[in-house]
């Protein structure tokens, strides 16, 4: 005859039923997850596996490939002489060590001497503004000053001109190209115009345009051209020699032809950097300008 359980007997199965179920369930889902796991590792391994099977595949065939260049003298002496190379790490601390200190000095030094500079240049300054306004009523504000540098290059220059106006006449004659009124001549000068350089390389002859131009000395035609400041312009060479004519209007030569002294050869015009129809003309040595009026007298 089966025994009649009380309530509490009822409740305390079902709770053990309950907790029976509960725990089973736990450890599906363990083992579940644990195969899951184990499966993706599995993979994972699988794969690099692979991967070095791969690599080590092709390091073997690049080996039997190159196995010669890998394996030569040249390379195993060089890679020896790398490995027996003794560094010194603490050289190197020790010299970096004191790079950065020295520098450090040095700057302290340069800052001292620049703070000395500047208190020199403030005097410099100082005292070169007294002397100037000491002197500016002395000074002809009408002649153009040159400074320092730019007078011992005239100098040089003017002494280097005698000497190739003297070689110059030694291979050459010379005519006038043009008679006219000189409007510019060799040297520095005052332009009114900002485009006109202060320094001029030749001496300006102004005439109507179309007046005819002669050749100053014989020669070669080794350019005729239409471009640049100069305009239409024409060059007759002979040895070292050249002599230019600029601002042309009509040309009559060409390059390659051999002119004679006195020949026609160009039309006073206005082309190029110009404030009216004049012959710009000059006269070069081994290609450094000399003044005209030291071959062709004062004009």
């Amino acid at each position: 005859m089966e025994r009649v359980l009380s309530v509490d007997e009822k409740i305390k199965r079902a709770e053990e039923i309950y907790n029976r179920k509960i725990a089973d369930k736990a450890k599906k889902t363990s083992a579940t997850v644990n195969v899951t796991s184990y499966s993706k590792h599995g993979k994972t391994k699988k794969m690099l596996l692979q991967i070095a099977i791969c690599f080590s595949i092709y390091l073997i065939y690049y080996l039997i490939q190159n196995g010669n260049y890998i394996f030569s003298e040249e390379v195993i002496k060089k890679t020896n002489e790398i490995l027996n190379y003794n560094i010194n790490i603490q050289q190197y601390y020790e010299n970096i060590k004191q790079m950065i200190t020295g520098d450090l000095a040095n700057n302290n030094l340069e800052e001292q001497n620049n703070t000395t500079n500047e208190q020199q240049e403030v005097e410099n300054t100082s005292e070169a503004e007294n002397t100037s306004s000491e002197n500016t009523s002395q000074e002809n504000l009408e002649t153009p000053t040159l400074s320092a540098t730019e007078s011992v290059q005239e100098s040089s220059s003017i002494n280097q001109m005698d000497l190739d106006s003297a070689e110059i006449k030694k291979v050459a004659t010379f005519i006038v190209p043009l008679t006219g009124t000189i409007t510019s001549r060799f040297g520095i000068r005052n332009p009114t115009t900002e485009t006109v350089p202060k320094y001029h390389t030749g001496i300006d002859i102004a005439r109507d345009e179309g007046t005819v131009i002669v050749a100053s000395m014989g020669g070669t035609v080794s350019l005729v051209s239409t471009e640049g400041d100069y305009g239409n312009q024409i060059r007759i060479s002979n040895g070292d020699v050249v002599t230019l004519y600029a601002h042309c209007s009509d040309m009559y030569v060409k390059e390659g032809d051999v002119i004679t002294q006195g020949q026609q050869i160009a039309e006073v015009g206005s082309t190029g950097n110009v404030t009216g129809p004049h012959l710009h003309f000059e006269i070069r040595y081994q290609d450094r300008i000399v003044d005209p009026e030291y071959i062709l007298g004062e004009m």
